[in-house]
């Protein structure tokens, strides 16, 4: 394995550590498209969706995810302090098995923001 695949592969991992899943909900939030690493199909999935609440945390993660995989580093700040700071709070599973509150990943998804963790993997995803 290439040292650029390696470093992408870590890379993923740790942006994907805040996927989240919605198991007892009928509507797509993107999680699938985020694990498979299709940012794009994810942000329309996420977007399109209209069984999902704007408000819901875990759309609002997923969200911010996939924007900031995109380099849409504003707009994922906009999700993520959505969800840190979100009345409506839950217990989210992640894509690693985590359970984690919803605000927490907020917060999580803000620091990987300013670490510039998104900025790795939009760079080594373009190459």
């Amino acid at each position: 394995m290439s040292l650029l695949a390696a470093a992408t592969l870590l890379v993923v991992a740790d942006s994907s550590a805040l996927v989240v899943t919605a198991p007892e909900t009928e509507f797509d939030i993107g999680y699938e498209e985020l694990i498979a690493g299709h940012d794009h199909e994810a942000l329309a999935a996420i977007e399109e969706c209209e069984k999902s609440s704007h408000r819901d945390p875990a759309r609002q993660i997923n969200h911010g995810i996939a924007l900031a995989r995109l380099g849409d580093y504003e707009e994922a700040r906009v999700r993520f302090s959505a969800a840190a700071r979100n009345a409506e709070r839950y217990e989210l599973e992640t894509s690693t098995g985590e359970w984690v509150d919803s605000r927490v990943l907020g917060r999580r998804g803000l620091a990987m923001l300013e670490s510039g963790d998104f900025q790795k993997y939009a760079a080594l995803a373009s190459r």
